[in-house]
């Protein structure tokens, strides 16, 4: 995530950096630091390890049916760690979660394609490392370290997306936009760009220089602006770098004082789930847990997932589509499964093959049927011939 810092030249850079340097040295805090604040981090890691473990499934749409097929290789094995040590999708998916919870994009360098021009292989590059030229709505280059990227060799999946602005934010940042109009305190909207309130990034203008005059005049307008909580913009083109993220956004809670539990609301997770102590006295038992954990990934983290199948299945040829299985993550207890299982059975939802599958077992013989008959006795008796008496 990142602060929107204007980077202009000569007097009004100048001016930033004076505001900048009313900030005392104790109040800095690097990346790394930031990264350990322990609820942040705690629901960024149950975020990626809840999508991590979502097996992938891809499926051919026909007419109103899934019909399930082979997942593509990328789904699979997305990118190689070294020379025969390709990475699994689940350490793809957990990288790319942490990358948009973090940051709010996921880039990565599409390395290798298949014979249908889709990729094969996405190698994730780290997100402070994006820079992303904007014009408008739109972006019109890509810069990994510094060098440009062509956008068809470039995956970008991002999230929490303000409107005109093309890429995602962290959810922090989006908590900071989305709150600054209301909040006052301490000249927030004052401090947007260079007292640290909000994270860190680069809004520069590459279009034009200016002149000592036209600096004065953008000086002007960029107070105008911000004193009232408006977004400052001119020029043409702009580049966005997520930079110093974290500790900016460790400065941006610090300075509004939120709490454990609002850092759980930014985020979307429960605080019971990483440990937060909740209000008003709620309790999650073994009786609730299933329930909570169905509405975790049905309130807290479906539309994240809802998102993430839509980019994925991007990788794939149309009309076919991605899913992450949400429902593989839900254990019920032996006594629920069985009982479960058996009104799928009665209501022919599913066969006891299908569901047998599920437990690693190999579907039922005519001996083992036979043996269940002998025990239960057979619910098939055999008709009464035509014309027989029963």
């Amino acid at each position: 995530m990142s602060l929107l810092r204007r980077d202009t030249p000569t007097s009004a850079e100048d001016w930033l950096s004076e505001r900048r340097a009313y900030r005392t040295s104790s109040s800095t805090v690097t990346a790394e630091q930031a990264m350990r604040n322990g609820v942040v981090w705690a629901s960024m890691r149950l975020r990626a390890d809840m999508v991590s473990q979502m097996p992938v499934d891809v499926y051919r749409r026909v007419g109103p049916i899934l019909v399930g097929v082979d997942t593509p290789a990328v789904l699979k094995s997305p990118q190689d760690f070294a020379e025969g040590h390709p990475s699994s999708i689940g350490d793809w998916l957990y990288s790319s979660q942490m990358a948009l919870d973090g940051w709010g994009n996921s880039v990565g360098i599409v390395t290798a394609r298949d014979g249908l021009g889709f990729p094969r292989q996405i190698e994730l590059v780290k997100p402070e490392e994006v820079a992303f030229r904007i014009s408008g709505s739109r972006i019109i280059d890509y810069k990994i370290n510094g060098e440009s990227v062509p956008s068809r060799e470039i995956w970008h999946e991002r999230q929490h997306v303000w409107p005109g602005m093309p890429v995602g934010l962290s959810p922090i940042t989006f908590a900071a936009l989305t709150l600054g109009g209301a909040l006052n305190a301490q000249r927030f909207m004052v401090d947007w760009f260079a007292g640290g309130a909000v994270p860190s990034a680069i809004l520069r203008n590459e279009a034009t220089t200016l002149t000592p005059i036209q600096a004065e005049q953008m000086k002007r307008r960029f107070l105008d602006s911000v004193s009232v909580g408006q977004p400052f913009t001119t020029g043409k083109d702009w580049t966005y770098e997520p930079i110093q993220a974290k500790a900016a956004e460790s400065g941006f809670i610090e300075q509004m004082n939120y709490s454990a539990l609002d850092l759980c609301r930014f985020f979307g997770v429960p605080g019971d789930l990483v440990d937060v102590a909740v209000q008003g006295g709620s309790s999650i038992t073994y009786a609730n847990v299933t329930q909570r954990n169905l509405q975790f990934l049905i309130q807290n983290l479906g539309p994240a997932v809802k998102r993430r199948e839509e980019a994925l299945s991007q990788l794939t040829p149309s009309p076919r589509v991605v899913k992450l299985n949400s429902s593989a993550l839900l254990r019920m207890d032996d006594k629920t499964r069985a009982e479960v299982n058996q009104i799928r059975v009665n209501t022919r939802e599913r066969t006891p093959d299908e569901l047998r599958a599920k437990d690693d077992f190999e579907p039922l013989t005519e001996e083992q049927y036979a043996q269940f008959d002998r025990l239960f006795g057979s619910k098939n008796a055999t008709p009464a011939a035509k014309g027989t008496a029963a």
